[in-house]
């Protein structure tokens, strides 16, 4: 049977993105460091309902994203920032002190784009791999604006999954 995991968001940070080493790679003289960051999403979706009354749901999603990823998105974005991710969903379980079994479904970045310019700066924030422009005689790789509406404008859609 073939399966598929893959999932598009684009939504808003809940918090700060927090930059951990993980300490199975912390051995001094063989890799460097592996990294994750940890961030919440808030993905909006509105529409009307039967009536005509205008409704809305927010979902709060849990987010990873390891290596060169994580350290972009750790260094360039904060709270309330809007950010476009994809990646896949991992089911993690544990087990709590009391005994009582746990879990929950995290989504594992492994591409992402900003998709609004830094604060504080006319230029669109920098992204990893996305197109170049001269700059002062310079090459430099800088970000194209993505083709979304910010999130939550656009058609309003009852999708019933």
């Amino acid at each position: 049977m073939a399966s598929y995991n893959k999932v598009i968001l684009m939504g808003n940070l809940t918090r700060d993105p927090e930059l951990k080493t993980l300490p199975s790679q912390t051995r001094t003289g063989l890799r460097p460091p592996h990294v994750v960051c940890d961030f919440g999403l808030a993905v909006n979706r509105r529409w009307k309902d039967a009536s005509g009354a205008d409704r809305e749901e927010v979902l709060f999603i849990d987010c990873a994203a390891f290596g060169k990823t994580g350290e972009t998105i750790a260094g360039n974005l904060t709270k309330g920032r809007p950010i476009h991710i994809e990646g896949r969903l991992r089911l993690e379980q544990w087990e709590q002190q009391d005994g009582q079994r746990r879990s929950k479904i995290r989504v594992i970045v492994e591409q992402f784009r900003f998709v609004d310019p830094k604060p504080g700066n006319d230029q669109p924030a920098e992204r990893s791999g996305r197109g170049k422009r001269r700059t002062n005689g310079k090459t430099s790789r800088t970000a194209r604006q993505p083709e979304a509406e910010p999130v939550g404008a656009g058609a309003k859609e009852d999708i019933p999954f």
